[in-house]
């Protein structure tokens, strides 16, 4: 299916309209970077699968990736081991609590469940295979650079802020590492996941992260084949039970798009075998969710009517 640019390119300056007029929410301040962020900053970008890129607003500023990074860990596991190894290694199951829980673990016996949180991401970090932890930092940071561009890069800034506060995510990785679930040193792995954390990217960049996994795992700009077509279909299930933190049921009842959120304001959409649509503003919901991003890609679904669960 083609879309019309001039369309689509109205569908993105409305939908910033939208975004912009929205005055509910608040940046994340647990993390002392992302709290510093100016909370006005708004964009909107529709990667379609023929290499288009579509945008407005603050597409070329670049934030914090944060968890969408899970995304990229897990599809490069699944690049290495196979997608059903990373389901029953790791899982893929709804864990029905907040993105960073350690009840979750304890709930479940210390399985992480999904590579979507906080544990199960850790969790897959330390399943990629890598000599050492640099080694395995910069797998990572090229995988999410063969998804996106090579604009990516760590802020060291990010880095410091989140490594200075990250004890909550540093006993998970004990937890993970004392019920056999964590595949390297424990530490080394949350200071890897807290890096692929801090690597910043632009709303361009977001949207073409998205695109390459609607477009088959061949990244639609470089036309570089990034991720096996065999594992597209597990990772966007993964994005569709768990991407959304607790907003995820929701998402998919109201939106019906595989989606994934950052604490950094990023969300992405993926419409398969059509187009990506991320959107960027730091105030979040209290599921960690930018509110202005959801209501500018909720916009866009319907009007163009992509919902995966509609009939054609």
């Amino acid at each position: 299916m083609s879309f019309n640019t001039t369309q689509l390119q109205n569908l993105a300056n409305e939908a910033l309209i939208i975004g912009k007029t929205c005055l509910e929410g608040k940046n994340a301040d647990y993390i002392p970077f992302l709290a510093s962020v100016p909370p006005g900053l708004c964009a909107i970008s529709i990667s379609c699968c023929d290499g288009t890129i579509i945008h407005s607003g603050d597409y070329d500023y670049d934030f914090a990736l944060e968890s969408i990074s899970k995304v990229c860990s897990m599809s490069l596991a699944m690049q290495q081991k196979g997608s059903e190894q990373v389901r029953k290694k790791i899982g893929a199951e709804p864990t029905g609590l907040p993105f960073n829980s350690v009840l979750a673990l304890t709930v479940h016996q210390d399985k992480p469940l999904t590579p979507l949180v906080n544990a199960g991401a850790i969790s897959t970090v330390s399943f990629i295979d890598a000599p050492d932890k640099e080694s395995r930092w910069q797998m990572i940071l090229d995988f999410q650079r063969k998804m996106m561009s090579q604009n990516v890069r760590l802020s060291e800034d990010v880095n410091t802020s989140e490594q200075e506060t990250n004890f909550h995510n540093r006993a998970i990785a004990w937890l993970l590492y004392a019920a056999n679930n964590c595949f390297s040193d424990p530490m080394d792995a949350c200071d890897v996941y807290t890096r692929q954390c801090s690597t910043l990217v632009s709303c361009d960049d977001l949207a073409t992260l998205g695109g390459t996994l609607a477009n088959g795992g061949v990244n639609p700009v470089t036309k570089e084949k990034v991720i096996d077509h065999e594992h597209i279909a597990p990772i966007l299930a993964e994005m569709t039970m768990e991407g959304m933190y607790d907003y995820s049921g929701d998402w998919a009842f109201l939106v019906g798009l595989p989606g994934k959120s950052g604490v950094g304001g990023g969300v992405v959409a993926v419409a398969p075998g059509k187009m990506a649509i991320a959107g960027f503003s730091p105030p979040l919901d209290e599921a960690g969710n930018s509110v202005r991003a959801m209501k500018m890609i909720s916009h866009i679904v319907n009007s163009l009517d992509l919902s995966v669960y509609r009939p054609s």
